[in-house]
């Protein structure tokens, strides 16, 4: 997952829809936000189609409370059933889809008493701290965990095989083809 440098809006956007699909055989379906090529290979940037949500775990007592994204697959799959009920309430429906985990329905709107702002630690970058809506908050087994929803664009960015189908780009691949797709979509905004 990458968070966009591309903040501007271009006039092809939803020019189309294309399914990324993980290797455990999930799927997500995605809107082209935008579509370049770069020495004869064709980039897609990408937006789901359905918003993306986080489940976070509260660990430690009092003020040393923090936050802890549930990555862990298997605990996942022992809370999903009481995240999706707890979200069915305000008419979204969770979904275990490749790569995050999506809500569809509509958002509630945004509220600065529900923002959660998650500082990322990250030695070869310098992030930005990402802000988070939160949706929902349950316990599952005397554990706190909380739903939220980021309020950036989740955005991919994949490269279209010769058989038509996208293939992610690792960070690594993305480092170093980002100077240039920058420089197309500049190019392509003016």
């Amino acid at each position: 997952m990458f968070s966009s440098p591309f903040s501007e809006e271009n006039d092809n956007a939803h020019a189309g829809s294309i399914t990324l699909t993980d290797d455990k055989g999930r799927s997500l379906e995605c809107y082209i936000e935008h579509s370049l090529e770069v020495d004869e290979q064709e980039y897609v940037l990408l937006l789901p189609v359905d918003s993306p949500v986080e489940i976070f775990s509260w660990e430690g007592d009092g003020e040393e409370e923090e936050a802890v994204l549930v990555e862990d697959d298997s605990i996942i799959e022992q809370i999903f059933a009481t995240a999706q009920a707890v979200l069915s309430e305000q008419n979204l429906i969770l979904k275990n889809t490749a790569y995050a985990l999506t809500v569809a329905g509509d958002l509630p709107p945004v509220e600065e008493s529900e923002l959660f702002t998650l500082e990322i630690e990250d030695e070869e970058a310098d992030l930005d701290p990402e802000q988070l809506q939160l949706l929902a908050s349950f316990y599952d087994e005397d554990q706190e965990y909380a739903i939220y929803t980021p309020l950036d664009p989740l955005l991919f960015f994949a490269r279209i095989t010769k058989t038509g189908e996208p293939e992610l780009l690792s960070p690594e691949e993305f480092r170093k083809v980002q100077p240039l797709l920058e420089e197309h979509l500049f190019n392509e905004v003016e």
